[in-house]
């Protein structure tokens, strides 16, 4: 039984959910009331029912995001948890706007359900309430995963706050996408989103990067420059690669953070600072402090909020969409519209991506301006990958057999064949009445139920491809 329990008011117009999750609710100690409308969940909150409300957002009669500053108006108790199929980051980030406890995408587990309604019974009553933020259109992040939904979840939380947040991932995984729709739908969207990529700034420069110098600071500096956190005062200053930082550089990094102020090299007047904190590693930071290569309380001080952003091979099923939304980019730089068949998505999918997003895009654009049809092929994805480090896999592997046969076709084709049907098949049949064969002990009649054929085409399929059944006969 959960430690705190309460009366949870659960809104879905599905009956299934409904019982699933008061069934859940109940066997952790909690009144259950469920209703299958936006009118009976205001219905039983004006009648002062319920402690925590979970809801979909669809409802027959409006949406539950919409009314949701409505709810908590009449009921300013109720701690709500936004339930929804929309499984988008607009969607997590709309939920927190409206003034949501917490959002689930759909399919949810039972037992992190569970968890966040016992997390909403023990928040405190006069605990402060998310100021709202803007969804506006146009976010950067795609993908509709699992994978991704934790990663919109995790931003929806911190987009309201100003705590420092690291954001962990492989190269090409769209770290800095993450820190600008952090900053872009935050209360400091309208002051500047500074990016400053550590690993490319020299050693000796770092300084003067991030603190700016004064005019004689050192030989060659003839007037005066601001570094980048003055370029970044009121908005967001986003250190990527921060892994790469210099011992010495951290050192002075820590003292701005934990006093909010700085000098310029060789300058003499205190800065006051007013930024928040984005940083992003691809690195194991951890492993570094044991080298002593990085400071332990620097790294506490910035990892505040972790959020990981997964390799591409761990949310292949959002392949397709970026593949659409690479397609239509390369629209608007000036190459031919496309489309991707089915079999190439699959060829896509059939590789584990090592340079995750970013080399999933340059593979779509190079289609985008080589491929001569408008919908591209296995083909034109097998070709594509050439020479990059998309084609790590052996030639075939996890490839799907329709994706195979499209390319052998084309290949056939451009080498000038005209009978590619029949080529195909005298390359494709006999592999599969031999296995038919192999598996039936070389019975004709069962070969031919395996294959769904009857016996007479399976006995010409068989004569035409020189295939005799007397082989697979059990010999003794």
């Amino acid at each position: 039984m959960s430690a705190t329990t309460g009366t949870i008011i659960v809104a879905d117009d599905d009956a299934a959910i409904r019982t699933v999750v008061r069934q859940a609710l109940m066997r952790a100690g909690h009144e259950v009331r469920t209703t299958d409308s936006l009118a009976g969940l205001s219905r039983l909150a004006e009648q002062g029912v319920g402690d925590v409300v979970v809801s979909d957002v669809g409802l027959p009669d409006g949406d539950g995001l919409d009314s949701l500053p409505g709810l908590l108006a009449m009921r300013p108790d109720l701690s709500v948890i936004i339930v929804s199929a929309q499984n988008t980051l607009a969607t997590a980030v709309r939920a927190t706007e409206q003034g949501a406890f917490e959002y689930l995408p759909k399919p949810f587990d039972l037992n992190e359900l569970t968890a966040a309604v016992s997390s909403a019974l023990e928040r405190s009553q006069g605990e402060a309430a998310a100021q709202p933020v803007a969804a506006g259109d146009g976010l950067p992040l795609i993908g509709r995963s699992q994978a991704m939904q934790e990663v919109y979840r995790l931003i929806a939380r911190v987009v309201p706050t100003d705590l420092t947040v690291m954001i962990l991932g492989e190269s090409g995984t769209g770290k800095e996408l993450v820190a600008r729709a952090i900053h872009d739908l935050g209360p400091r969207r309208t002051e500047p989103f500074v990016a400053v990529n550590m690993a490319a700034i020299p050693k000796d420069l770092i300084e003067t990067e991030l603190f700016g110098h004064e005019r004689g600071a050192f030989t060659g500096a003839q007037a005066r420059s601001s570094g980048r956190f003055e370029q970044a005062q009121g908005g967001t200053l986003f250190l990527d690669e921060i892994g790469d930082m210099p011992f010495e550089a951290q050192t002075r990094l820590l003292r701005v953070l934990q006093s909010g102020e700085f000098t310029t090299v060789g300058g003499a007047r205190t800065i006051r600072t007013d930024v928040r904190i984005l940083c992003a590693t691809h690195q194991d930071l951890e492993g570094a402090i044991e080298r002593g290569e990085f400071r332990e309380d620097l790294y506490y001080r910035l990892n505040v909020v972790p959020i990981p952003v997964p390799p591409l091979r761990a949310r292949k099923d959002d392949i397709a969409e970026l593949s659409a939304h690479f397609l239509k980019l390369a629209v608007d730089e000036g190459l031919p519209e496309k489309a991707l068949s089915q079999p190439a998505i699959e060829r896509l999918s059939a590789h584990d991506w090592p340079g995750n997003v970013r080399e999933l895009q340059n593979i779509v654009r190079r289609m985008a301006a080589l491929a001569r049809e408008d919908v591209v092929g296995a083909a034109a994805v097998t070709q594509a990958m050439k020479g990059t480090r998309a084609a790590n896999a052996p030639s075939g592997e996890g490839e799907t057999l329709a994706a195979r046969v499209e390319t052998e076709a084309a290949r056939i084709v451009a080498s000038g064949g005209h009978n590619v049907y029949e080529e195909i098949m005298a390359n494709v049949e006999p592999p599969i009445l031999r296995a038919a064969l192999a598996a039936t002990g070389g019975n004709q009649i069962k070969a031919a139920a395996v294959l769904g054929i009857n016996r007479n085409t399976l006995r010409t399929r068989l004569e035409q491809r020189g295939i005799d059944a007397m082989d697979f006969r059990p010999r003794g």
